[in-house]
């Protein structure tokens, strides 16, 4: 009888590893929706639209689409995707705002990231630029440090929106350099850097495919970069470690995951082909040219990332006052 259980617990996991191996070869079956919880254009929208596309490319006869589901800060999104059938035809691109920022914001959220998710990996990581306008007195961080201390409270900065990561990265800067700026929350970060140009508020962190041509034109002028090295696309932009301020990093970030329960030949497949595609030539250069930097890691390297991520902007959270009910 220990014989015959013994045969038939191997012919069982013999049918497994099989299974594994023949949903391994045979993904997708059908077309796969990448959801994105922001609208079109926004940088995890064209993210995941140069992804989609690279990974049809990897894996002949698949139709990886976007499909946009925004609403509050990612939520609509993250919670069609968390509700979803684990078989991998559902995936989600997150960022930082989704799966750090909110579970300390919002105090109802309705999904959780640690039990409703499966990491696949990390896309890249999108600076924020600190900047001003051209005719702005402070040249340096250093300058405008020195400014507020002088007259607190009467420098102001945009935001696009209470809670969101530019609030919440010049609330940690604020801490940083011990010194008092006044918030004016925007609906959305073009309408801060239109006010921005217009010298209406003077000074805020924005996304690098937000500013960066701006900064480019002259319309904008960077201080800093909140990155912990320099920005590949901006190379000559001081960061604010080197600014005065060691160890400063605040940097929002984008990347893939699942349903939980999804295959784990499934999400291993997606990594794989993701990894590669992190480091082809051209897919490399058209994220640079964003302002975003490429970064790619194994799903458990991302789950590890996500978690240090939840605390930093916990912490970050805590610090704003920021809280919606």
């Amino acid at each position: 009888m220990k014989i015959i259980k013994t045969i038939g617990l191997l012919l069982a996991a013999m049918f497994v590893m099989a299974q594994a191996k023949l949903v391994h070869a045979d993904y997708p079956e059908s077309t796969v929706k990448v959801v994105v919880g922001f609208p079109p254009g926004q940088a995890t929208d064209v993210v995941a639209r140069f992804l989609s596309q690279k990974i049809s490319e990897n894996i002949p006869g698949s139709n990886f689409i976007v499909e946009n589901k925004p609403g509050a800060s990612g939520i609509l999104g993250a919670r069609i995707v968390a509700g979803s059938q684990p078989d991998g035809l559902t995936l989600m691109m997150g960022s930082s705002a989704t799966l750090a920022v909110n579970p300390a914001l919002y105090s109802d959220l309705p999904y959780d990231v640690k039990k409703d998710f499966a990491p696949i990996g990390l896309t890249v990581t999108v600076p924020l630029f600190m900047v001003v306008t051209p005719d702005f007195p402070a040249k340096t961080v250093q300058d405008l440090v020195d400014m507020a201390r002088k007259a607190p409270g009467t420098i102001n900065y945009g935001s696009g929106g209470s809670g969101v990561t530019n609030h919440l990265a010049m609330e940690m800067f604020k801490q940083a350099a011990d010194i008092k700026l006044t918030h004016i929350p925007y609906k959305g970060g073009p309408a801060a850097i239109t006010d921005l140009m217009a010298g209406r508020i003077n000074v805020m962190f924005e996304t690098s495919p937000a500013v960066l041509q701006h900064i480019k034109d002259g319309r904008l002028r960077a201080l800093a970069v909140s990155s912990s090295k320099r920005a590949i696309a901006a190379p000559e932009i001081p960061t604010i470690a080197e600014s005065g301020f060691p160890g400063f990093e605040a940097v929002p970030w984008i990347g893939l995951v699942a349903p939980a329960g999804t295959p784990q030949p499934v999400i291993d497949k997606l990594s794989a082909i993701s990894m590669k595609v992190l480091r082809e030539k051209d897919f490399v250069t058209k994220l640079q040219g964003l302002g975003a930097d490429p970064v790619g890691n194994t799903p458990a390297q991302f789950a590890a990332y996500i978690d240090a991520e939840m605390k930093r902007w916990a912490a970050a959270v805590k610090v704003s006052g920021a809280k919606i009910d």
